[in-house]
């Protein structure tokens, strides 16, 4: 991928305020509002000396990020490339979630981009919509950015203690498009849930919706989701404020189908009142949750030294990060790596600074560009 321009950058931002632009680039997320400002967009570039940062930068990454909290994170990992890199600049570019964000990389839109680890393991393998329209280059493992920790509430009067008693119930499992929704359900859909995912009534609306919807008796269960040590995501927020809820006790069957789904991880916390910052009693001491995780992919065609560079600010300036957004979690090069996918290839770049920090494994495959339509080496 040939450097980028400042110049580039600048055209960017003046086709986005006139609406000329829809993908950018050479080649649902939740609700969260994003409460800072882009940090590069003041009159001096960001940096404070008058001039813009590109400038003076070998690489630029434009990385494709959807609204709401993952956009929050983009914007605090573009500050914190803006202060942790003196060859690197990276701007955030608004994308339509991580399944589009999959989408846009294999048109070339953007250098990376925010996916979650359920839509690669989708495209890598052809399932849900990757089935009709694969993809033909997948977006390369970078590197993990934060988590969402998922479970199950349900409105208290209506008799649903249990994940077996959501059969026949009224339930919530997010807006349709946003990829809580779409791996509580891949979850669901496995042995030995499937039964009760059959027998659920899923409701279709838009989260801004789904509190006043609790409270008219037109939603029974609903999932929750956040970041744990940080909160529950805004429209959870919204609802632990204006309906009684309890939490759903999770049962074996439950637990057996999120290990039996590829996309999900597995996660217990005890004090989860404290862990999502629940405002009432959830009536529960421990909950499991079925994960999945937002990371930051990296095209095929972006250079090595550019996708090394981001992976070091990542794994050694993450404090820059979190300065910004704390829902970022690696703290070191290991908590990059925590979640990835086994069998799916991760930028040579990233691979190179992996293995130069001693966390590689060498099970893992790295990505092959004159055969990135086989995926592999």
């Amino acid at each position: 991928m040939p450097n980028r321009s400042s110049n580039r950058r600048r055209f960017l931002k003046a086709a986005a305020i006139t609406g000329t632009v829809g993908i950018a680039g050479c080649i649902g997320d939740d609700d969260v509002d994003p409460d800072g400002d882009d940090p590069l967009d003041d009159d001096d570039g960001g940096n404070g000396t008058g001039s813009d940062p590109d400038e003076d930068r070998e690489y630029h990454i434009d990385s494709g990020t959807s609204s709401g909290g993952t956009m929050d994170v983009g914007l605090a990992v573009e500050q914190g490339v803006a202060n942790g890199s003196d060859t690197l600049s990276y701007s955030t570019v608004e994308s339509p979630g991580y399944v589009g964000t999959m989408y846009r990389m294999n048109e070339d839109a953007f250098d990376a981009g925010f996916i979650d680890i359920n839509t690669m393991n989708k495209a890598q393998n052809n399932l849900d919509m990757f089935e009709d329209d694969p993809v033909d280059q997948l977006a390369w493992q970078g590197f993990r950015a934060f988590d969402y920790n998922i479970y199950m509430m349900a409105v208290d009067g209506t008799g649903i203690e249990t994940f077996d008693d959501l059969a026949g119930a009224d339930v919530y499992p997010a807006e349709p498009g946003y990829s809580t929704r779409a791996t509580s359900l891949d979850v669901w859909s496995q042995e030995p849930t499937a039964d009760i995912y059959e027998e659920m009534n899923i409701i279709d609306m838009d989260v801004s919706d789904a509190p006043g919807a609790m409270e008219e008796g037109r939603i029974e269960a609903a999932i929750a989701y956040g970041t744990p040590g940080i909160g529950n995501t805004g429209w959870n927020v919204e609802y632990d404020a204006r309906v009684d809820v309890h939490y759903v006790e999770h049962t074996d069957a439950l637990v057996d189908s999120i290990e039996a789904f590829d996309g999900a991880g597995l996660s217990e916390f005890e004090d989860p009142e404290d862990t999502f910052l629940w405002d009432q009693d959830i009536g529960t001491d421990e909950i499991v949750t079925w994960d999945f995780t937002p990371t930051i992919a990296i095209h095929p065609e972006t250079e090595d030294d550019a996708a090394y560079e981001l992976a070091r600010v990542a794994g050694e300036e993450n404090d820059l990060i979190r300065e910004a957004e704390e829902r970022f979690l690696p703290e070191d090069p290991e908590g990059l790596v925590q979640g990835a996918l086994d069998e799916y290839p991760f930028h040579p770049g990233v691979a190179e600074y992996y293995q130069d920090e001693g966390v590689w494994n060498d099970d893992w495959v790295v990505g092959d560009r004159d055969n990135v339509g086989g995926y592999f080496n």
